[in-house]
């Protein structure tokens, strides 16, 4: 068995409410095991044999029909969660600052981000994009009107990227 930690996009915010008792019976119904949901943000752990992408497509088209909502899910295995965590390249927990990482499902999604990186002041924000991941640093207070939060507000990126606070992570990992 895999441990995996799926990741739902907008879960909680902008109208879509889920309680996290009800996501955690929705997924345990789809015979996931050791299922647990980490803060109300749209984190869940579980363990099964099947593949990441088949895990993603099956919570995805259940959230959709049990919630009535586009759902989208990005999914990461233990040893995906261990290494994103282990290798965030800015000092963490600095006073002040919020850490994160951005997962952005498509290369050329990263791409588009990766760009907005040499438009930050490293006084305000840093980024770097490494193992399919943006690595993203900013002050408190800024996080959604800085270079980096407006870039990847964007509409289209939507179903695509997902970010986590690091210490989310954190609790996440097993």
């Amino acid at each position: 068995m895999t441990g995996y930690v799926a990741l739902l996009r907008g879960v909680n915010v902008g109208g879509v409410n889920i309680k996290m008792a009800d996501l955690a019976a929705c997924v345990k119904g789809l015979g996931y095991n050791g299922v647990r949901t980490v803060l109300a943000s749209g984190n869940v752990v579980l363990k099964t044999s099947k593949a990441a992408a088949t895990v993603k497509s099956e919570l995805e088209a259940a959230l959709r029909e049990r919630f009535g909502y586009d759902a989208w899910v990005h999914v990461l295995d233990d040893a995906e969660l261990a290494r994103v965590i282990d290798d965030y390249p800015f000092e963490r927990g600095r006073d002040g600052w919020h850490d994160y990482v951005v997962i952005a499902e498509h290369a050329d999604t990263r791409a588009e981000l990766e760009q907005s990186i040499q438009g930050l002041d490293p006084e305000l924000e840093r980024a770097e994009l490494a193992h399919g991941v943006l690595y993203w640093t900013v002050q408190k207070g800024s996080t959604l009107d800085s270079v980096m939060g407006k870039a990847q507000a964007k509409a289209r990126f939507k179903p695509w990227l997902t970010s986590r606070n690091m210490n989310t992570l954190d609790k996440l990992r097993r």
